[in-house]
């Protein structure tokens, strides 16, 4: 039997935002989840040594990015792609887990502020993903300094563009020495929308509503990042149904149990094996969806997230 709901976050539930997709628009889902962030203004944010606003290329012209290391010496570097549906989410609402990916894994994280929708449509993101990712990698000097120890991280929306851009990379001949996938969306054909494609996934149903991500709002965030429904079989927003996953860089795969993404992110670490990627699964038992921006007040979600990160820490040690 899977572990009960954690304590801890069941009391937090009611305090988390873009819970009702009927009152969303993208402005209000941007002002909630920086106000979400904006509320721990009081607790002193994990230490780094230096944090630098930069700008890196993007699909469509220059990003916003922000840099973070501690100390001077060679070390792995990681991209970082903020969640927030592709629609909300920015460098203040994930600062706290860019610092975190410097301290458990000792690397330079370089985190993007990529375009937004409904303002620029799929494949808008992923193509600013991989544009910054590739800049990173050619300017490897500024940031860690060793191209063989390169990964992409990130959570839930964030989780889909580093999966898509490792894709992106191995078609490229780029080697990545890992990808960090925080519960990713992994398949988004029927727009979260469609009883038959919902039914491949029984999370979609067990979690559909009453623990912080529902159904309905990823239906709202499938609508607002892809302007034709059609584009929900192309792997740069469906992983999952990417011909091939051979090849592609060894992962660290965590779900949420949870969650109405649990299904389709296990079922993506379960097709990385089957190819042959080397991954670490983490199965997230007790936990929701966000659980990484959770570890102050859940000591279950500290630690199943520092347990991701010390998979991650290895994989990159051992570089591409």
């Amino acid at each position: 039997m899977p572990a009960p709901l954690d304590p801890a976050i069941e009391k937090i539930i009611p305090l988390l935002p873009l819970r009702d997709a009927a009152t969303l628009t993208p402005q209000i889902a941007r002002d909630q989840l920086r106000a979400l962030a904006a509320a721990r203004a009081a607790v002193p944010p994990p230490p780094v040594q230096s944090v630098e606003n930069i700008e890196v290329k993007g699909g469509g012209g220059k990003l916003a990015a922000r840099l973070y290391r501690n100390g001077g010496a060679k070390a792995p570097t990681i991209v970082f792609f903020h969640g927030g549906g592709w629609v909300a989410g920015d460098l203040e609402t994930h600062d706290r887990q860019a610092r975190n990916l410097v301290i458990e894994t000792g690397a330079v994280v370089v985190s993007v502020d990529y375009r937004r929708p409904p303002e620029t449509r799929f494949p808008g993101a992923f193509d600013d993903a991989l544009a910054a990712t590739r800049d990173v990698i050619d300017r490897i000097g500024a940031f860690g300094g060793d191209a063989s120890r390169v990964g992409v991280a990130g959570d839930s929306a964030g989780g889909n563009l580093a999966a898509t851009v490792a894709l992106a990379c191995r078609d490229a001949g780029i080697n990545l020495a890992g990808q960090l996938l925080v519960y990713p969306v992994t398949d988004v054909v029927g727009g979260f929308a469609d009883p038959a494609e919902n039914a491949k996934f029984p999370s979609r149903a067990e979690n559909a509503e009453g623990y912080f991500l529902s159904r309905a709002v990823m239906q709202w965030f499938c609508g607002h990042y892809l302007a034709d429904k059609a584009d929900g079989a192309d792997w740069r927003v469906s992983p999952l149904r990417a011909r091939s996953l051979a090849g592609v860089a060894p992962a660290v795969v965590t779900t949420a149990w949870f969650d109405p993404l649990r299904d389709e992110g296990a079922a993506y670490a379960k097709a990385l094996a089957a190819a042959g990627v080397p991954v670490k699964y983490h199965s997230g038992e007790g936990l929701i969806h966000g659980y990484f921006g959770l570890g102050d007040a859940s000591e279950t979600a500290r630690s199943e997230a520092q347990r991701a990160r010390a998979d991650f820490k290895a994989l990159l040690a051992k570089g591409a």
